[in-house]
């Protein structure tokens, strides 16, 4: 079993920040890629930002130079510093892990549960 943990979610203004971040546990015998998504309502999920287990990221273009993606690996944990949000940035959040399991020959993605963040004034 895995679980993903997300948190760090909230109602802010226009132009203020959050920082919400996601723990993976369970028998997890390495992680590859780690990453977030987000659903706003009546749209399909989009990719937010990605990081490799080597630290290589990528990013919508709706959010470069706003967030920024990390991960801890000795914490199986990873991180979204989201700056300046914007209306546009409402939605739901979801974090998002490729990992191999112990006695697996495979690796699969697994998601978290979500978390609200909601940017109005």
């Amino acid at each position: 079993q895995v679980q993903l943990v997300e948190s760090g979610g909230g109602l802010v203004q226009p132009g203020e920040s959050l920082r919400l971040s996601c723990a993976a546990s369970g028998r997890i015998f390495s992680i590859n890629s780690m990453g977030w998504y987000r659903q706003a309502p009546g749209k399909e999920r989009e990719l937010v930002a990605t990081i490799t287990s080597g630290g290589i990221t990528n990013y919508v273009d709706s959010v470069k130079g706003r967030f920024t993606i990390s991960r801890d690996n000795a914490k199986n944990t990873v991180y979204l510093q989201m700056n300046n949000l914007k209306p546009d940035d409402t939605a739901v959040y979801y974090c998002n892990a490729n990992l191999r399991l112990y006695l697996r020959l495979t690796s699969d993605d697994y998601w978290g549960q979500g978390t609200q963040v909601t940017v109005s004034s």
